[in-house]
């Protein structure tokens, strides 16, 4: 209703917009995510570790992580995630690519930073055993109870996860 309500202007612009999307937009040549150019601007910033790799399902999950700031490693894209009920297999994801990718450039820990459901669970497990002939460090995203999150209402296995998962308090020097 809002573009019917606009100048005709308006409607052109959007489609034009939309049309230039389509035009300019391709995936990076290393790590799959929407880009630009042939690479995109976090594979081409020299400042990034390359050492570690964050696997993600799909390019929103980039974002999502970089808007954290507490990431400066490199990303993969597989641009979905197992799922047998979909009859999407690995052959349908870019798992093959990726073991490429970890052999060329000599990764030495992949974040599998799957979802955490079932299709998310299943992929990474599937990395992680194709991964493990790699001899490279290999681990999962944590899970557990929200920041602001109150216990009675998180589910027994988120909880029972981040009871799993605990992890220990540093103490910091008293100050005289």
């Amino acid at each position: 209703m809002h573009i019917l309500r606009s100048p005709a202007e308006f409607a052109d612009e959007i489609s034009e917009l939309i049309r230039d999307v389509g035009r300019h937009t391709r995936f990076c040549s290393r790590c799959q995510n929407i880009s630009t150019s042939d690479m995109c601007a976090i594979c081409a910033d020299s400042r990034r570790d390359g050492r570690v790799l964050c696997v993600v399902e799909e390019p929103v999950d980039v974002t999502a992580i970089e808007k954290t700031g507490a990431y400066r490693g490199m990303y993969y894209v597989l641009h979905g995630a197992l799922s047998p009920m979909d009859n999407v297999g690995p052959e349908d994801i870019k798992t093959q690519a990726l073991i490429e990718l970890v052999k060329k450039e000599g990764i030495e820990e992949i974040i599998l930073a799957t979802n955490l459901d079932a299709e998310g669970d299943a992929t990474a497990h599937h990395l992680a055993k194709q991964l493990k002939s790699l001899k490279v460090k290999t681990t999962r995203i944590a899970r557990g109870v929200p920041v602001g999150g109150d216990l009675q209402y998180v589910d027994e296995v988120t909880l029972g996860e981040s009871i799993a998962g605990r992890r220990e308090i540093a103490q910091k020097p008293e100050k005289n």
